[in-house]
């Protein structure tokens, strides 16, 4: 069923789709420490194949505004991705959830 994600770095080894509610861990380095910090919402875009495969995440954030963070499914950055909710959407883009 159309484009999947699929990653050593997906919790419990499941395939990522377009409509998941995932939780993505990003390491971000400050001040020669590490922390890990978590942005949770639903892929609205896969992209391409292979290790140029890039993963569009959006969340609603404070105030309803839409933040939306784009990632390199191999990135070291990404720590892990955890699959919280599978979608239910039969397209493969979801562009149309930037006008709610």
């Amino acid at each position: 069923m159309g484009k999947y994600a699929k990653s050593d770095k997906i919790k419990d080894n499941k395939t990522i789709e377009v409509g998941d509610l995932v939780r993505v861990h990003q390491k971000i380095e400050e001040e020669g420490k590490t922390r890990i910090q978590v942005f949770e919402g639903t892929v609205i875009a896969l992209k391409n194949y292979g290790e140029n495969q890039t993963i569009t995440v959006r969340k609603i954030g404070a105030g309803r505004i839409g933040v939306e963070r784009i990632w390199p499914l191999f990135s070291p950055a990404i720590d892990k991705i955890e699959l919280k909710k599978k979608g239910d959407y039969r397209k493969s883009k979801l562009y149309h959830l930037r006008n709610k």
